[in-house]
């Protein structure tokens, strides 16, 4: 048996083209950087950090807070994608998508849409399926586009700074293929960030109310557990960063409990990591993601499977 578990509403108006502050409402996690200066100015593919994908557990949490999603993950009957029983290929996958649609062409980014397609099809709910869903459905996709976004903007203001709203709106340009990719259509993506910000607060309200099932679910991408016999202090590690990385309405959900000196440690292990990833080449620190690139132009040129 499921039960869906309530939020209270945060009671904010998310029209679109009204300026509202997600995290004032809990939506987005509260940033403790300066401001750049405004001279630096940077656009999506400049998040293409490594350390960027320390937001990614979260990120899937996210994303799997909304029924469908996760029912569809859970249940898919893609065996070779499966979440927990094969991490490392799923992660290859998300990760390789992602430097598709940041950091590919057009070209690029239809042969990996085919194939991501070809697994979507399979994702269909059965008749015993506690909620509808369906792999191939754009609103689903648009979801899961924009938890995305969140998940790059956070992590790359993290590392270079709180960005003014011009900085912002220039970062945000090229967002749309994380959705358009797929089968997001292109007026279906936010125009602005501002708009963004309404939408995430709507969708956020409308879409979060994960059940038993789905909660105990992400515990265990949460403490690790579905890896087998976990070090205690790296389990702690991955509980510790999953939480920092989810607003409070996500935390919330997933009944996590999150502290004013958690929020303090968080911040002080971004501040240093930071400070470490400034003293790393550009081109090292892009590399995890220029080879999934170059992996998937290989296995595409040698007809191989994409995914």
């Amino acid at each position: 048996m499921t039960t869906t578990a309530p939020l209270a509403p945060a009671n904010v108006p998310t029209e679109v083209g009204r300026t509202v502050d997600p995290v004032a409402t809990g939506h987005r996690i509260a940033l403790a950087v300066p401001e750049r200066r405004a001279d630096v100015l940077t656009v999506l593919a400049d998040s293409m950090d490594a350390p960027s994908a320390a937001a990614g557990p979260a990120n899937v949490v996210m994303q799997l807070l909304n029924p469908p999603v996760a029912y569809g993950v859970m249940e898919s009957r893609v065996e070779s994608g499966a979440l927990y029983k094969h991490p490392i290929k799923r992660s290859r996958t998300t990760f390789t998508y992602l430097a598709v649609a940041i950091l590919g062409n057009a070209g690029d980014r239809v042969r990996y849409r085919k194939a991501v397609d070809g697994a979507h099809r399979q994702v269909q709910p059965t008749s015993e399926s506690p909620v509808k869903y369906n792999g191939m459905d754009r609103n689903l996709q648009l979801w899961v586009a924009m938890c995305l976004y969140v998940g790059f903007e956070d992590t790359h203001q993290l590392l270079r700074g709180r960005m003014s709203r011009e900085q912002r709106a220039l970062f945000y340009r090229d967002s749309a293929p994380l959705g358009t990719t797929l089968q997001v259509h292109p007026d279906m993506w936010p125009a602005t960030p501002e708009d963004f910000d309404a939408l995430w607060i709507e969708l956020c309200e409308q879409k979060i109310r994960p059940t038993t099932e789905t909660r105990d679910y992400l515990r265990q991408l949460v403490d690790l557990t579905f890896v087998g016999a976990v070090p205690g202090p790296l389990k702690g590690f991955s509980r510790f960063q999953t939480a920092g990385f989810l607003a409070p309405r996500f935390r919330e959900a997933m009944e996590i409990e999150w502290t004013a000196a958690d929020q303090r440690r968080f911040d002080l292990f971004w501040r240093i990591l930071a400070g470490v990833n400034r003293l790393v080449p550009l081109a090292l620190r892009r590399l995890p993601y220029r080879l999934l690139l170059a992996d998937m132009r290989l296995r595409a040129k040698l007809r191989r499977p994409l995914i």
